[in-house]
């Protein structure tokens, strides 16, 4: 591979030098408010010769004979501009070229650069790509009241969030989980905060710090392999092309907790008098105090228990909840983002530029957890429970009533504080010799969350309850005698604190070549280039237990306490969780206090958990793009990515002692194809059709060589090193037609061929012990059709014209093979997990001469989160359906007011266990509500 690149490499150096008979063009196109414009074809007629602006506007022609040539631009939306210009031999020739937007007449307003600005530039660049994408842009994103790059993206086609606590976080993307899709930041891979997986924490990310959201379903050679659902790339913003500032402040009130919101955010920039140095500062800030209402169950349909001889017997019974709990959250969410952008044009040919970001996020969060799990059967007799036929209607339990909370200081706030960081820095630049384009990029990245003093206080009562599953969805265990509910009744059940620190850190370095090669006479190009990644993700936690010396905390009568019931509780007033000690008090325990408090380690809460892992990436690949006639193109390819992992986890023998640690070595290769074929029906509707190759690497936790036996559990945890990656073949079509007053229709179909997809397999040893350790399954398949439809309703009469929509709808449907139960049979019929077989997203937009409102939906149908051993047991994300209204008002040229109303429907985060009926959590966010005032100046 090394001696064809150096060959390739000689050949790209010569044929530049021998055309340096001619010369090139290079050029940057921006609208009238000087901001730069994306996805623009620049054609000369005469030479036959067509490009594409990139995301800042820029556009490159090479191997140009000398002469007075023509440019023509054409961009939706825009009216096409003509341009002269000189080429010599030799030179680079620069040009500027600036574009109006037509205008589109509606009642009683002018719609130009606001209303379809951002449309135009996302519905261009997609238009253009030559694989499938769907973009949105800033403006776009300005018109949704989506306060993190995670919900904007809610809004794309095939793809739907997760949720936590009423933000969307993990992306799937046409029914992948969120682990088997990349998020890149300006081409760059993001590292994950995630202990347990490679999920990218999407609502860390402001949305008005993003320039361009880019999401690639079909993967072209030059880009990252490893994403089998898709590839999110957030491209940040550029510096601009003239002095620009712009600020929004504002606040609001989540309803939930009745707690104020504040939000802002700055952005400024400039370019030198001589064009060749710019830069843009960006910040915002995102305060909400807020929290949730929770209810989670575990159901069983087995009961065991202990008959007057002692012997434990078994019963099969109806679904009953073995464990309940009723949870209250107040939480504190501050965002953080600061961002800048430099570039610098050494000359005409040679450019260099940085980005940076770093985004910091804190989390406050107190929880009030009342948990009742029914006792051992060695604990219950004969004459401790009740049935009525197979329905088991009362049982003991033990209840614990329990507080999180965090030390009492200016960062903790006797809250348990979750600090996540990510950092992204990159240099790059862009090069032009001769005919020769050359990019390079090397950039840092780390993420990390931190958890210090992570306090945990409980108080444990024995008491029996009836089990009320007459409603399964809304289960409740309520208390035979009430008077077990008084808090002298519940007995010190534990104090803990713990520390957790997850941190990945991310390095790459990649350089890319690209020259012309007319191979089929229509022209084209032949690109190769090469990208090195170094990863490196640790995980260090602790965990100790504190036993009081003196009679402080005996019981929760003894101490302040209060009742944290709500009679609002979004979930069912019928559901109090009832008196807690507060967090102050929590905050306020000295546990270093050798006199008041006696310490102890628990290695089993946590070495399981500690490992490193290294992962290097070597990829190269070699590609050509060629037009085949002056309609028809393909992008044809292959990509060589070489994978190297170490790593190092802990063998745990009774929970607690850690009889040394274990070091694996895995290495492997994949060579992955790809061709793309893009027909051109016409100016405005394009064909797409391609075959491509992808894959997804195992979760880090998966791959460490751990070894964890809980004797008092009968359970093992095994890691499984020799995991191979995710692999699929995808193949793709899509047909779309583009409105030249802005919009689109598309319809398509897609086909994913997945083999050694990865699931924690469940067997039982010779001990009869549980073991539980991932493993590669046989192979699946998803298959889906999508659909959009998004313009500006200007062919209706009067009003009506003011009106615009926005629709796509997407279909899936899975099947996994391969997946076993404990026996080794193979279990039939099941999903592949995290593919939603209905996806929808719609909104209605009003824009008049000031005045602008949209009403938006999302809605995702349920499916397979977790397999776990049985059609019983699987674990179910439930359906979700948002509603968000927003609506702005221009003062002036400069000042906009706005408002935003989210989450209308109080749409509930739900997991469902085995059937749709048996809620295993039910978690309500409430409505939020947003005020502010936006100031641009360009």
């Amino acid at each position: 591979m090394t001696k064809i690149y150096f060959y390739l490499l000689c050949v790209c150096f010569s044929v530049s030098f021998a055309s340096a008979q001619e010369g090139n063009i290079k050029g940057n196109i921006i609208d009238e408010s000087n901001l730069s414009v994306p996805g623009a074809t620049v054609v000369i007629t005469s030479l036959n010769k067509g490009v594409v602006s990139n995301f800042d506007g820029e556009f490159t022609f090479v191997n140009i004979p000398e002469g007075t040539y023509t440019l023509t631009v054409k961009y939706l939306g825009y009216s096409d501009v003509e341009k002269e210009v000189t080429v010599n031999v030799g030179t680079t020739s620069e040009v500027k070229i600036t574009l109006h937007p037509k205008s589109v007449e509606l009642n009683d307003v002018e719609v130009t650069g606001f209303a379809l600005g951002g449309q135009a530039k996302a519905l261009n660049t997609q238009k253009n790509n030559r694989n499938i994408t769907n973009v949105i842009s800033t403006d776009q994103i300005g018109k949704f009241p989506d306060a993190n790059a995670g919900d904007a993206l809610k809004r794309v086609t095939g793809v739907t969030m997760q949720v936590d606590q009423g933000e969307a976080r993990n992306i799937i993307i046409r029914g992948l989980a969120p682990q088997l899709n990349s998020v890149t930041l300006n081409g760059s891979r993001i590292p994950s905060a995630e202990g347990d997986n490679r999920n990218v924490q999407m609502d860390l990310i402001p949305s008005d710090m993003i320039q361009t959201i880019e999401v690639n379903k079909a993967v072209t050679p030059d880009m990252d392999a490893d994403a089998l659902g898709g590839s999110v790339n957030l491209i940040t913003r550029s510096s601009p092309n003239a002095f620009r500032v712009s600020a929004t402040l504002g606040s609001g009130i989540s309803f939930i907790r009745d707690k104020r919101i504040l939000n802002g955010s700055f952005l400024v920039g400039d370019k030198s008098k001589n064009g060749k140095f710019g830069w843009m500062l960006s910040a915002s800030l995102n305060d909400v105090a807020y929290g949730s209402d929770n209810v989670e169950a575990e159901w069983a349909n087995e009961f065991a228990y202990e008959n007057a001889a002692g012997d434990k017997q078994e019963l099969n019974v109806n679904p009953y909840n073995n464990s309940f709990e009723i949870r209250k959250y107040i939480v504190q969410r501050i965002r953080r983002s600061f961002s800048a952008s430099t570039d610098y044009k050494i000359d005409n040919n040679n450019t260099i530029y940085f980005k940076g970001m770093y985004n910091w996020r804190d989390d406050r969060e107190n929880r009030y957890r009342l948990k009742e799990k029914i006792l051992k059967s060695s604990k219950i007799g004969e004459d401790d429970f009740t049935l009525n036929g197979n329905t088991l209607t009362s049982f003991p339990v033990e209840g614990v009533r329990e507080i999180k909370a965090g030390i009492n200081d200016n960062r903790n706030k006797n809250a348990r504080l979750e600090d996540q960081r990510m950092q992204n820095y990159s240099l790059g630049g862009d090069h032009l010799f001769g005919d020769l384009k050359f990019n390079w990029m090397a950039s840092y990245a780390k993420a990390s969350e931190e958890r210090k003093n992570e306090r945990y206080l409980s108080f444990a009562n024995t008491y029996e309850v009836y089990n009320d599953v007459t409603t399964p969805r809304y289960p409740i265990d309520i208390p035979v005698d009430q008077a077990s509910q008084n808090p002298n009744n519940f007995e010190f059940d534990g104090l803990t604190e713990e520390y957790q620190y997850t941190e990945e850190k991310d390095a790459n370095v990649f350089a890319n070549f690209e020259l012309p090669a007319n191979l089929l006479g229509n022209g084209g190009a032949v690109k190769l280039g090469a990208r090195a990644r170094f990863k490196k993700k640790d995980r260090d936690n602790n965990f100790f237990e504190y036993e009081p010396l003196n009679d402080n905390l005996t019981s929760l009568g003894q101490l302040p306490y209060q009742d944290y019931s709500d009679a609002n509780y979004l979930a069912g007033s019928k559901y109090q969780v009832g008196n807690f000690v507060p967090a102050s008090l929590v905050g306020a325990l000295n546990l270093q206090d050798a006199n008041a408090f006696e310490k102890s380690d628990v290695p089993d809460e946590y070495v399981g958990d500690n490992f490193l892992t290294k992962e290097n990436v070597y990829a190269a690949y070699i590609m050509t793009t060629q037009d085949i006639t002056d309609k028809l193109s393909v992008v044809a390819g292959v990509r060589a990515e070489h994978t190297k992992l170490k790593a190092t986890g802990n063998e745990i023998e009774d929970e607690e002692n850690v009889t040394g640690q274990i070091t694996s070595e895995n290495s492997y290769t994949n060579i992955l194809p790809d061709v793309l074929f893009k027909y051109n029906v016409s100016a405005n509707t394009v064909l797409r059709l391609s075959w491509t190759n992808t894959l997804a690497r195992p979760n880090y936790v998966d791959l460490v060589p751990r070894i964890d036996t809980r004797t008092e559990d009968e359970e093992i945890y095994l890691g499984n090193p020799n995991l191979d990656a995710t692999k699929s073949m995808n193949f793709d079509f899509m047909a779309e037609h583009y409105f030249s007053s802005v919009g689109i229709i598309s319809a398509g179909a897609f086909y994913k061929d997945i083999r050694d997809f990865v699931y924690t397999f469940k067997t039982k040893n010779a001990d009869n012990f549980d073991v539980f350790q991932p493993q590669n399954g046989d192979n699946a398949s998803v298959y889906g059709v999508e659909a959009s439809f998004q313009r500006q309703l200007d062919f209706l009469p009067g009003f009506l014209k003011n009106f615009g929509v926005y629709l796509n709808y997407t279909y899936l449907k899975s099947e996994a093979k391969g997946i076993r139960n404990e026996d080794g049979e193979e279990r039939k019929g099941l999903d592949l997990p995290g593919t939603s077989p209905n996806m929808f997203n719609g909104s209605l937009g009003y824009t008049g001469k000031r005045f602008t409102a949209r009403i938006s939906a999302n809605y995702s149908d349920a499916y397979l989160d977790e397999v776990v051993d049985s059609d019983f047991t699987d674990v179910y994300y439930d359906e979700q359906f948002f509603v968000d209204i927003n609506a702005s008002f221009s003062i002036n040229k400069h000042f906009r007011i706005y408002a935003d109303l989210t989450n209308l429907t109080n749409q509930p985060l739900r997991y469902y266990q085995g059937s749709r009926d048996y809620t295993k959590q039910l978690e309500y966010y409430g409505r939020r509500l947003n005020l502010g005032l936006k100031y641009d100046l360009f």
